[in-house]
């Protein structure tokens, strides 16, 4: 799918599977979705860029997602994409980067992108390098509001996790399912954002190579608004490090939890068998077969022998309590 947004444009236009040339040509920032080698092939041809492959915007050597070749910046990044309480990927995102023109090539929706293209007012007349800095802007933006929602998920499952329990009063909750559901939430939220700091290691080296590599033709204001884009993504790194953090915190805290349920478990099944062996231990004496056993012939015998075993099996229970193992 290829999208366009052209200088002094109005509109942007989304087009078909024969897209004129001349279109391409006039283009201030082409955007290509999962593009098929027509597509690339008709970018390549009606702009005179190289566009790479899926492949090539994978490599993860800085300079193959780093490099310029004249006037020509070639530049890729990691793009974290999900939620926290659904899956999440990372899906690779590259810009060619000219004095005339940009081109992004991306393999998956970016509501950032698409929210920009429908603000034509932000871009209708600007360079390609005022639409790239505003680009990198939303996707900033975009990873920040992905934080936020990490943030926001741990928290829930902090509250569960370390408040009393409403039925209970007296502690965290154990119940087997809310720890799993708890367990699964956590290791969601840790996946995202270790693939948001991926994302965010990319801006950051991007924003750091193009002011340097894009001197001689990009203009005092976005140089600045690159240096504050540094500026930002620098404190979501920091903030990204304290939720991972906040994650390991709660993923151990979860396992201990499990661990002492298991350990209740494991004690209510000892108690329960310890206080069983006396009264087995007194039926089984008395339901021996021998002829000679005095006390079978005693009137008070069954009585005093149900008395024993009742009492085989509370006095250890109140043991057990008065130790505090109950």
């Amino acid at each position: 799918m290829l999208r366009i947004l052209s200088v002094g444009a109005q509109h942007p236009g989304d087009l078909g599977p024969d897209p004129d040339p001349a279109r391409l040509a006039e283009a201030a920032w082409i955007d290509l979705i999962d593009p098929s080698d027509a597509e690339r092939a008709t970018v390549e041809q009606a702009t005179g860029l190289q566009l790479r492959s899926r492949a090539d915007l994978l490599e993860i050597e800085n300079s193959s997602r780093l490099y310029a070749t004249g006037d020509t910046l070639y530049l890729s990044m990691p793009l974290a994409v999900g939620r926290p309480r659904g899956e999440s990927s990372t899906s690779p995102l590259g810009f060619v980067l000219t004095p005339e023109r940009l081109v992004t090539v991306r393999f998956t929706r970016l509501a950032a992108f698409d929210a920009y293209m429908e603000q034509p007012s932000r871009g209708a007349g600007a360079s390609s390098c005022h639409v790239f800095v505003e680009l990198i802007e939303h996707l900033t933006d975009a990873m920040a509001d992905t934080l936020e929602l990490i943030r926001d998920e741990l928290d829930t499952v902090s509250h569960l996790i370390f408040q009393p329990d409403p039925a209970t009063k007296d502690g965290p909750s154990r119940d087997a399912t809310v720890l799993r559901e708890a367990l699964q939430t956590v290791g969601r939220c840790g996946d995202l954002a270790s693939r948001v700091r991926d994302t965010l290691l990319g801006i950051g080296r991007i924003v750091q190579y193009v002011g340097p590599a894009a001197a001689q033709w990009i203009t005092p204001d976005l140089r600045q608004r690159l240096k504050t884009l540094r500026a930002d993504v620098g404190s979501l790194n920091d903030y990204d490090g304290h939720l991972g953090s906040k994650v390991q915190l709660l993923l151990d805290a979860i396992l201990g939890l499990i661990t002492i349920a298991q350990s209740n478990i494991i004690k209510v099944m000892t108690v329960v068998g310890v206080i069983g062996v006396p009264p087995t231990l007194i039926a089984s004496i008395y339901g021996m077969n021998f002829e000679v056993m005095p006390e079978l012939r005693l009137a008070y015998a069954y009585p005093l022998v149900m008395i024993a075993i009742v009492a085989s099996a509370l006095l250890p229970l109140l043991w057990f309590k008065r130790r505090g193992w109950l």
